[in-house]
């Protein structure tokens, strides 16, 4: 497949791209500062944007069997970039007529599971009103998926880990796996990529975790 990636220079963006092209794809890592993606291989095209204009981004996305995004804010002073920058993306991909778009979003964000435990309650409504900001701006961003015309999925992992590729971790397509408190940035890239062509996902939250 013919994949683009947004956010390449971050920890899931790195691993989406890392290990697309380990498994064959080519990829055009979309970013803004070449010198921070440390991934290299003879299917990488580096496409440098600030992501400002949907017009500029339209040679990166034209052509491409699915986008994926690891867009997002890199701390709270940072909330609000990932509805702002994801809704330029979409503008490309709907001129381009590109269909297939991939996000990373958080556990939060989503329905907690069924039967979740009282710790689970109580760690999860301390995270959300400490990155409220974040997860605000993520809920804004899964709004403008809705509206779109594309087939997206939402990836929503717990707390990230930089913790090395295992493959083992747990799916729930509308919900989110019961007590799952952690999963590694790499097994979040590896079930975004799983996902691509994978029907029951599309225009749907998925909750990942260990």
């Amino acid at each position: 497949m013919k994949l683009t990636v947004f956010g390449a220079t971050g920890g899931i963006g790195q691993e989406l791209v890392r290990q697309a092209l380990a498994a064959g794809h080519p990829v055009t890592a979309v970013v803004r500062d070449p010198a921070r993606l440390t991934v290299t291989g003879a299917n990488l095209e580096v496409f440098r944007s600030d992501l400002s204009d949907p017009e500029a981004l339209r040679p990166a996305i034209a052509g491409r069997d699915a986008v994926l995004s690891g867009l997002g804010a890199r701390s709270r002073k940072d909330a609000g970039v990932a509805a702002g920058l994801t809704r330029t993306v979409l503008g490309a991909m709907e001129a381009e007529g590109v269909r297939r778009l991939l996000v990373v979003s958080a556990a939060p964000v989503g329905p907690q599971p069924a039967g979740a435990g009282v710790l689970d309650r109580a760690l999860m409504g301390v995270v959300s009103s400490v990155l409220k900001d974040i997860y605000t701006d993520l809920r804004a961003m899964e709004a403008e998926l809705g509206r779109s015309a594309t087939d997206w999925t939402s990836v929503r992992p717990p707390r990230l880990l930089d913790k090395p590729l295992t493959g083992s971790y747990r799916t729930v397509v509308g919900g989110f796996p019961p007590k799952g408190r952690f999963i590694a940035r790499a097994d979040v890239a590896h079930a975004m990529l799983a996902m691509i062509d994978d029907p029951a996902t599309l225009k749907q939250g998925v909750g990942v975790a260990y």
